[in-house]
């Protein structure tokens, strides 16, 4: 029988549920599992008020060997479920997140980034004997070295003002109205923020993908992908974490779908020479091509480059040289007359995209 895991959550534990899967069923799995942080004694501030810190039995282990075997063999599950074109994300500290690397290697995936999550207001070292713990650490890995994942890279460079999105990421931790509280406590002791899950989700995942959290606690992973209109599944093992990822799911809108789609991937495009069109006879050597008002025109030479006046090279090289600029995309500037019609050249380009 076909498991419909579609937008559900299921209270349960992860590693009898991966089980359940078919092999390559997801396209993006994010797995924030336990920590092993291996907490010896209660932490207190300077006025001996006692610190919420997470000494919860699902973070617990006998020791580092125990540890390992549950980390392989959920992890050994995820790559089963993940789509030869898929990919993971698995977020810890430095309590496992060495450990969990290693094993990501062991199992055949493909690291493609570590991400450093700088957390904007982190939890003080109140007994000032170490550095302030100011970060968690991402591995970002496709299920193989072969593997065509997704990466947004144009909705991210937007994201970041026109930037490259850089590995390292200033964000807050979780706190105020998003903070899920029961009776004034924290529901959940590691709670990851919507901005986090937002960011990852938009650049390494597409619209209708499947999303795996195996580890869902309140459920960040879930309500991110609802509002990006992603589906999800997930699962999660304690009831008090599920009820409360229930009922934020709940009251999760989608964003309206006009509003979500992302930027063409340009990276992603066959990088095509102007020279090409010209040797494939997509254009002719003498053809004149000219800027958007026909102001200025230049002649297309054998070789690919074109002739304006006094000035030669390639497309670009000519067209920054009219415009006084540093630099000009040729593609967009130059066009030709198609039918009366003036035609940027890239549309010829196009044509040749689409017969690669």
């Amino acid at each position: 029988m076909k498991l419909d895991l579609k937008n559900k959550i299921i209270n349960g534990d992860s590693l009898k549920e991966l089980k359940k899967i078919p092999r390559e069923t997801f396209d993006l799995i994010f797995a924030d599992p336990p920590y092993n942080l291996q907490l010896k004694s209660e932490l207190t501030r300077p006025d001996q008020s006692k610190v919420n810190a997470v000494t919860d039995k699902w973070d617990r282990f006998k020791n580092f060997r125990k540890y390992d075997e549950f980390t392989y063999e959920w992890l050994s599950e995820c790559k089963r479920i993940l789509k030869k074109d898929g990919a993971i994300w698995v977020i810890g500290s430095y309590h496992n997140i060495f450990r969990v690397g290693a094993a990501i290697q062991n199992l055949g995936f493909w690291i493609l980034n570590d991400v450093i999550w700088n957390k904007k207001n982190p939890m003080p070292n109140f007994r000032g004997t170490r550095f302030t713990n100011a970060h968690e650490t991402l591995i970002w890995a496709s299920k193989s070295e072969k593997s065509k994942y997704t990466f947004n890279y144009q909705s991210l460079k937007c994201l970041n003002d026109d930037l490259q999105m850089r590995s390292n990421w200033e964000l807050p931790i979780c706190s105020g109205s998003e903070r899920l509280k029961r009776n004034g406590k924290k529901v959940h002791s590691t709670q990851k923020p919507e901005a986090l899950l937002h960011r990852i989700l938009l650049a390494t995942s597409n619209k209708n993908d499947l999303i795996l959290d195996p580890f869902l606690g309140s459920g960040t992973t879930a309500t991110v992908a609802k509002k990006l209109r992603r589906n999800y599944y997930g699962i999660e093992k304690e009831k008090s974490y599920f009820k409360a990822a229930e009922q934020r799911l709940k009251k999760t809108k989608p964003i309206e779908d006009d509003f979500l789609d992302t930027l063409p991937n340009g990276r992603a495009k066959p990088r095509i020479p102007f020279g090409s069109l010209v040797e494939l006879g997509i254009i002719k050597p003498g053809a004149t091509i000219f800027d958007d008002k026909k102001k200025f025109s230049a002649k297309i030479m054998a070789d690919g480059s074109i002739k304006h006046a006094h000035t030669e090279g390639s497309i670009h090289k000519v067209a920054a040289s009219i415009l006084g600029a540093d630099s000009c995309n040729g593609w967009t500037y130059w066009h030709y007359n198609s039918n009366g019609t003036a035609v940027p050249i890239d549309r010829l380009r196009q044509r040749l995209v689409n017969k690669i």
